[in-house]
């Protein structure tokens, strides 16, 4: 299996770097380098900027405005993004309705959502956990009953990110009890200023308001609004999921955050601020993530290597999802350590520090809170073991 870049390769590489440099505003990098927390309206702008460039959302179909990337190609712009510090864009629309659309939708969805969702003109949030349904999400419980050319929504989601941003919603909603749980769940879009929809704000341990509770009270929603088929809801969900875990080892961002993290280290031994044994004992540490590090972009990589031949990723992706999360993890705990008492305190992101080593220090806290859910969103890690042991091990 060859894992070395071609030289084709290598020059698309050159020509999104050449592009980031020239595209990238200089605020927008900033507040990546300094772990800011980004406005909806910094993440419209951006995900524009790429729209015009046509790098929105590449890996879509072409006749949606996709590009014909190969898998490498891929790796390469998610890996370029991430070392130029540029945000991401908002995964709801391009990694997760984005794709349904283009597999499920009717010609006059594709024909209303698409377009509008690449360039960010409709803020889309995903409407799937419950109280009682999370990472058992078949046991969903929210209802949408047929009333003629409607269906009527009544209960509640949570932990809805954004969902205070929305304009609109994609969800699963319970359309028939009688079957097994994966049975009768609908995929629906509605719009978020229909009435009966209440959003209540939901502030995590890192100080952000980023999650919600969405109530749903006789909420009415056009039946033309069904995504796929009625009741097979779940496949639909099951091909969302898989497209929301695509690149979630994220292995630009923990190359960069591991490069930052060696400065932040060399800055601080450099100023006297570590002792010689606490030098020694990061120095170690640094040196085992790196390692495991190094492991996690080879496997990366072999997946990419095999999706460039067309066999399937099978497993790996679980891999990936389980081992990226954990490298993220283990960073923002080094992060920790390394700021000391100076990183317990939450930032104040209307005053921003102009060092971005001081930036990690002042952002140790929520980047570490904020990271112990990576593991649990897109399909919690103990689910994916779950998936190796049976698929990989035969257990």
């Amino acid at each position: 299996m060859k894992l070395d870049f071609t030289p084709e390769e290598t020059a698309f590489r050159d020509e999104v770097r050449t592009f980031l440099k020239e595209a990238l505003p200089e605020d927008l990098r900033r507040k990546m380098i300094n772990r800011d927390h980004l406005t909806k309206e910094d993440t419209v702008r951006w995900q524009r900027i790429l729209n015009a460039r046509g790098w929105a959302v590449t890996h879509w179909p072409v006749e949606y405005g996709g590009q014909a990337w190969t898998p490498a190609q891929r790796y390469i712009f998610q890996e370029e993004m991430a070392l130029a510090h540029a945000p991401e864009g908002s995964p709801f629309n391009v990694n997760m309705i984005g794709p349904v659309l283009c597999k499920f939708g009717t010609p006059a969805q594709k024909d209303r959502f698409l377009a509008v969702t690449a360039n960010i003109d409709i803020w889309w949030c995903q409407g799937f956990s419950e109280p009682g349904a999370g990472s058992d999400l078949a046991s969903l419980k929210t209802t949408a009953v047929r009333d003629g050319d409607h269906y009527v929504l009544n209960g509640q989601k949570i932990w809805t990110t954004q969902a205070q941003h929305a304009d609109w919603m994609f969800g699963l909603f319970r359309t028939d009890s009688s079957g097994k749980k994966q049975q009768g769940i609908t995929f629906l879009l509605l719009d978020m200023k229909t009435p009966g929809i209440t959003v209540r704000p939901i502030e995590t341990i890192d100080g952000e308001h980023d999650a919600n509770e969405v109530f749903f009270d006789d909420v009415r929603v056009p039946v033309e609004n069904v995504i796929g088929e009625e009741g097979r809801g779940w496949d639909v969900a099951k091909h969302l999921l898989g497209s929301e875990r695509s690149g979630i080892a994220r292995i630009g961002l923990s190359k960069e955050r591991l490069s930052q993290l060696r400065a932040l280290e060399s800055r601080l031994a450099a100023d006297g601020t570590l002792t010689d044994e606490e030098q020694r004992r990061l120095a170690h540490k640094l040196a085992e993530v790196e390692v495991e590090f190094r492991a996690l972009e080879l496997t990366q990589l072999r997946v990419v290597a095999a999706d460039a031949h067309g066999g399937g990723a099978n497993a790996a992706a679980s891999i990936l999802k389980v081992k990226g999360t954990e490298m993220q993890q283990r960073m923002t705990e080094l992060v920790a350590e390394l700021a000391g008492p100076a990183g317990l305190a939450m930032p104040d992101h209307d005053h921003a520090p102009n060092d971005p080593d001081d930036g990690w220090i002042g952002a140790a806290a929520p980047f570490y809170f904020t990271m112990r859910k990576v593991s649990i969103f897109g399909g919690s890690n103990e689910v994916q073991k779950n998936i190796i042991a049976k698929t990989m091990l035969g257990l």
